[in-house]
């Protein structure tokens, strides 16, 4: 019997009905048996403040910590906002991580997958978060990259993915699961 590896999805992007959202979810739909994909919602962390933290800590900050460190994987999927990742993005990468030497990401497989409707597809987004996993010792996977643009073309009116982009997302979740599978197996 093989195992079943729990996945924490972090979306950038806060609108319900995000291209991002979309997207995370359909790769939820296109996963193998052996990953288990959960998105952890964002939208309601405070912003992170030091002085905040510990025992007095935001009542949100809890669960999503224990979400995360009790994931054993993490896979982020993100818009780009003026080359960078989303605030609430980099909200949550300071939660999670915090408070110092209890990161709920070190050591964990990841991924980043970045979509716009722009042409370059988050790259910026992609390569900034990347640049923030490595401190947080995230064993991100390295290929297939995953930028995609032209995002806003991925879905028709009723939310149905795209036959277009349907088999990338399929070779990306595929190649994480192996990714997952291999750092944790």
């Amino acid at each position: 019997m093989s195992k079943t590896y729990n996945v924490a999805v972090l979306v950038g992007s806060l609108r319900k009905a995000s291209i991002n959202r979309k997207l995370a979810l359909a790769l939820a739909d296109l996963a193998p048996a052996s990953l288990n994909l959960e998105i952890l919602e964002i939208g309601d962390l405070p912003l992170y403040n030091e002085d905040a933290d510990g025992d007095s800590a935001p009542a949100s900050y809890a669960p999503f910590r224990s979400k995360l460190k009790a994931a054993d994987a993490v896979l982020f999927v993100t818009p780009e906002y003026n080359r960078s990742i989303p605030g609430a993005m980099k909200n949550a990468i300071d939660v999670g991580s915090r408070p110092y030497g209890q990161s709920g990401f070190s050591g964990k497989p990841g991924a980043v997958l970045s979509a716009s409707p722009g042409a370059i597809g988050g790259f910026g987004a992609n390569h900034h978060l990347r640049q923030c996993l490595v401190f947080l010792d995230v064993h991100v996977l390295q290929q297939p990259e995953a930028y995609l643009g032209g995002a806003g073309n991925f879905f028709d009116e009723n939310g149905v993915l795209s036959d277009g982009i349907k088999p990338f997302l399929q070779k990306f979740i595929d190649a994480y699961a192996a990714w997952v599978a291999k750092h944790l197996g």
